[in-house]
């Protein structure tokens, strides 16, 4: 006959810790063991959605730029409107990416694999930014008041 293991409480380990004089850290029984619901909730953190990726990356790359968290979220903004951050957007004028750049094979200059790769597509984007609008805020004020950047 097997013997099930005693669940220890809280409780139980005071009171033994009192009757034998041995001075002993408590723990919770939900401590001993990881529950469902906390490996549920490491599970899920770790599925992130196509836009949340690109963003993560975009958010370093803006950093690396000096540029602030201001400009960040004027970048997530910009592209939220254009491509909700899908690296294969398009649309029929044939603008590609997440930056919509017109055409999309201009992002052949930052990498070859510009159709695929958000990590080259928001390196184009943040170069055409700099260059043409000096800042992703300017750039959403630009598509703010006329529609595109």
């Amino acid at each position: 006959m097997a013997v099930k293991p005693l669940r220890r409480s809280a409780t139980f380990v005071l009171a033994a810790s009192l009757a034998f004089g041995v001075v002993a850290e408590t723990v919770p029984a939900q401590a001993a063991a990881p529950t469902r619901t906390a490996v549920t909730a490491k599970t899920t953190a770790k599925k992130l959605t196509r836009a949340q990726r690109n963003q993560a990356i975009a958010k370093r790359m803006v950093a690396k730029r000096g540029w602030s968290t201001r400009q960040y979220k004027c970048l997530v903004k910009l592209w939220n409107r254009e491509s909700h951050w899908n690296q294969k957007a398009g649309n029929p004028s044939g603008a590609y990416g997440i930056p919509q750049a017109l055409p999309g094979s201009k992002m052949r200059s930052a990498g070859k694999d510009w159709r695929t790769n958000p990590q080259t597509q928001i390196k184009w984007g943040l170069r055409y930014i700099k260059g043409r609008y000096g800042t992703p805020c300017r750039a959403l004020g630009h598509s703010n008041a006329r529609g595109w950047y």
